[in-house]
């Protein structure tokens, strides 16, 4: 599970590629919806910088450390999601939640085939029951995180065609869809497994480096140096 075309970079470097972007007077910003960093120069963007998300970005202080950081994660697949609620990055509590929403020979969502077919079979509208009942049951799990943890953030892996299914349901989640506490997971998924969620304990204390064509050329010395022993150059 790897962010696409992006490598793992320490705290060291990271440190590095700020202090260069200062010195050169490139803008640098922070975005909170993807906790990520946003270095450009007059030409454009030269570097995306994926934070751990147990690290907060002050310009005066640069990387701080969070005292005490809560957030939960939610995979969502057609037929499978996993939730999980971490604790200073640690993976504490998780629910995996199964349905049967998938036509087994067109290997289609019953939502999308009903966008596309318009009609309902008997099999078809038990698959639809099905849909709702999956995702009222992701929502509750995540209305009790919410009720019992001081969450700082939530982390959301899900096709834009289920979003409909996930917000606008029986039972709502407890963000909303534009809710800056929300952060979209940048990482590819197959499943919605506990698996996964095991690797993003590790994925989301990393910090994961992504450079332009431009950034590339401009940074290609800091970055031949003291590569951590995770980095992943194919990344």
């Amino acid at each position: 599970m790897k962010i696409p075309q992006t490598q793992v970079v320490s705290y060291a470097q990271a440190l590095l590629l700020v202090d260069q972007a200062a010195k050169m007077e490139w803008e640098i910003r922070f975005l909170p919806e993807k906790n990520q960093l946003l270095i450009e120069n007059e030409g454009g963007w030269l570097i995306k910088l994926f934070l751990p998300w147990t690290l907060s970005w002050h310009p005066e202080r640069k990387f701080q450390e969070l005292d005490d950081v809560h957030y939960c994660l939610t995979l969502v697949r057609a037929g499978q999601a996993a939730v999980g609620y971490f604790h200073r990055g640690k993976l504490l509590d998780h629910k995996v939640f199964r349905g049967y929403l998938v036509r087994q020979k067109q290997g289609k969502s019953q939502f999308k085939y009903l966008k596309t077919k318009g009609k309902s079979r008997a099999g078809s509208r038990i698959r639809l029951e099905e849909t709702q009942v999956f995702f009222k049951a992701i929502n509750q799990r995540l209305q009790v995180y919410a009720k019992q943890y001081p969450l700082n953030f939530w982390g959301l892996g899900c096709a834009k065609t289920m979003r409909p299914l996930l917000f606008d349901g029986e039972i709502a989640p407890p963000f909303s869809s534009k809710s800056r506490e929300l952060i979209e997971l940048p990482y590819p998924f197959t499943k919605g497994s506990y698996e996964e969620l095991q690797e993003l304990e590790l994925r989301l204390q990393q910090f994961h480096l992504l450079l332009s064509p431009a950034g590339k050329e401009v940074l290609s010395t800091a970055l031949s140096s003291n590569n951590p022993e995770d980095a992943d150059d194919t990344w």
